[in-house]
């Protein structure tokens, strides 16, 4: 039997997110890290898989060209749905990418009407009359107009979303999601009868968002947040279970290594700190002067890994930040950072760091590929959208791993996460 669900996320950090959110509906999920080299050649032994790539930021071409890679694959693996997720902030460059892929993904599959939503009630993260709130104020008054790579100053989705795809654009309001599945589905074929090809659908409740994902069963394809798989795997049958959390026994040292610029990502970091626990602060500006920032990290983490867990960190007020984009430019000092602590992570894991934990979308692509991991099998819950994952290792033993958006989380995170993961694998 093929997959019942076949997920393509346009971050690391989102795809967790996403496949969290599915195991603790009952399902037992894998997620991919990139499209696979070679199609399935057996079953794969999950109800649903998510593929996890790297294509927010990068140009619309390139990523219309991976998310179609990523359906083949899906497709092969008899995939009976496909869900294209995105953030809940719905972030993307002017260019997209979340409108040029939908349209691509449609295109391939021949559908001519999909929904789209990025609500995660559980995050703060609701949609009303069209319009993104993260919390109580709109997507253009919270901390994502600061991001400094894909700065949001327009909570209207139905307007981001227009100016990103050639289709029309329409909206399903609260006073249709309250009435309940039949009437988004009658509400959904008024609208192609009137050639709108894409539905930005408010939910403020994850109640919206059973209703909805009771709605699109049989949808070829649905673009969200990971806020719908809550109401996905019902429509197969599966319930909620323990069991699809399951992982292996944890051990050896712990770490966290964080390069988000987030708000909720700083309050992680000055709780860290104020625990007085050790932690090393890279300077980009240091490492842009050819010093070895990523050796004296791993020499500082390996004095204090006993005493772990052990924070590297690049994470700055937006001010800060915007000081070091000016003097080295947004994509260089990002790449920086990047390159830098995925190195600091392989050193960590050499060195006997077997629960990881990783801040920020970009941090935790480059993390995994720098790391050589093809697979994560998803565990259970630290946060809303943050799971515990597990992979295998060379030489024989296992990564427990958490990649973290930098929106999400409580402010104890840092510590926090190994207890529980501790206390669930024991």
């Amino acid at each position: 039997m093929g997959i019942r669900l076949g997920c393509i996320a346009d971050d690391f950090t989102g795809a967790t997110d996403l496949a969290n959110n599915l195991v603790r509906a009952g399902m037992r999920v894998v997620q991919l890290i990139d499209v696979p080299s070679a199609g399935p050649e057996e079953a794969v032994d999950a109800d649903a898989v998510v593929i996890a790539l790297k294509s927010r930021t990068v140009p619309a071409a390139d990523a219309v060209d991976a998310s179609l890679r990523a359906l083949q694959w899906l497709r092969s693996a008899g995939a009976e749905q496909i869900y294209f997720k995105y953030c809940s902030t719905f972030d993307s460059t002017p260019a997209g990418n979340i409108g040029p892929v939908t349209e691509a993904l449609m295109d391939a599959l021949g559908t001519d009407f999909t929904i789209a939503t990025p609500a995660l009630p559980d995050n703060g993260r609701t949609v009303f009359k069209g319009h993104l709130f993260v919390g109580d104020v709109l997507l253009s008054e919270s901390g994502m107009r600061h991001h400094p790579l894909t700065p949001m100053t327009d909570s209207n989705l139905v307007s981001v979303l227009a100016a990103q795809t050639t289709r029309a654009v329409g909206l399903i309001d609260h006073t249709v999601v309250a009435e309940g599945a039949e009437a988004i589905r009658g509400r959904s074929d008024a609208l192609r009868q009137e050639d709108v090809a894409v539905a930005v659908v408010d939910a403020v409740s994850n109640d919206d968002l059973v209703r909805l994902g009771a709605a699109v069963r049989g949808m070829p394809l649905v673009t969200a947040g990971s806020g719908l798989a809550i109401g996905l795997p019902a429509n197969w049958g599966f319930k909620p279970s323990r069991a699809a959390a399951q992982l292996p026994p944890a051990g050896g040292h712990a770490a966290v290594v964080s390069g988000s610029v987030s708000a909720a990502t700083n309050r992680q970091v000055l709780e860290f700190l104020r625990s007085g626990r050790p932690a090393f602060s890279l300077d980009p500006l240091r490492i842009a002067a050819g010093e070895d920032v990523a050796g004296q990290a791993l020499a500082f983490a390996e004095a204090h890994l006993a005493d772990g867990p052990v924070l590297v960190y690049s994470t700055e007020e937006p001010e800060a930040v915007r000081t070091v984009q000016g003097r080295l430019g947004a994509a260089q000092a990002g790449e920086l950072v990047e390159r830098t602590l995925a190195r600091v992570a392989t050193g960590l894991v050499e060195r006997g760091v077997r629960r990881l934990a990783v801040a920020g979308g970009e941090t935790s692509g480059a993390v995994v590929r720098a790391l050589g991991l093809t697979g994560l099998r998803i565990g259970p819950q630290i946060d809303p959208g943050v799971p515990w994952c597990a992979a295998p290792l060379p030489d024989g033993s296992t990564l427990h791993i958490t990649l973290k958006s930098g929106n999400f989380g409580s402010p104890d995170f840092f510590t926090s996460s190994f207890a529980l993961l501790d206390e669930e694998t024991r």
